[in-house]
């Protein structure tokens, strides 16, 4: 399951997510790592069940286990998580390298208590400034792209929002 989209968005799986970024990029298929998703069984099967291509919805300890399977699939997968921690967590502590895929797409994220606002339903908190900053430090470009047209700029643009 080779991997040709990497986002995070806090809706996890979504239409939008299906049908407009899968014509940007090949997809045969999703991959939700959320642990609350994950060890949901109403959850997981609605997230299943919001596409018709595969799609596995596992938390981060079982993407661990997968991840060298992953790699190896002559399939291609999105990845998605629900936050940026989980992202950092893949990619940085496990250090997941998602094929010749160097950017980081992220979708919504909902105002929140602590939260600041960048852009139209793009609010980050610290913790998830936190988590950018590291996967940018990994070599990952950062790009907050709510669609395939609709993009405010890449994390360099906003991380003097943040104390880092």
């Amino acid at each position: 399951m080779s991997i040709s989209f990497v986002r995070i968005d806090d809706r996890i799986i979504h239409g939008q997510t299906v049908t407009r970024w899968a014509k940007e990029y090949p997809c045969d298929g999703l991959i939700a790592v959320n642990d609350a998703a994950a060890s949901n069984p109403v959850l997981k099967e609605a997230f299943i069940s919001a596409s018709e291509k595969k799609t596995f919805v596992w938390t981060l300890a079982h993407f661990k286990e997968k991840q060298a399977q992953v790699l190896a699939s002559k399939r291609q997968y999105f990845l998605i998580t629900k936050t940026p921690q989980d992202m950092k967590t893949i990619l940085v502590d496990f250090e997941f390298v998602p094929g010749d895929v160097k950017k980081v797409i992220v979708g919504p994220a909902n105002d929140r208590p602590h939260a600041i606002k960048l852009g139209n339903n793009q609010s980050i908190i610290p913790e998830e400034a936190v988590a950018f900053e590291a996967i940018q430090a990994q070599g990952y470009q950062v790009k907050f792209q709510l669609l395939p047209d609709v993009s405010i700029g890449y994390w360099n643009d906003f991380k003097g929002k943040f104390n880092l």
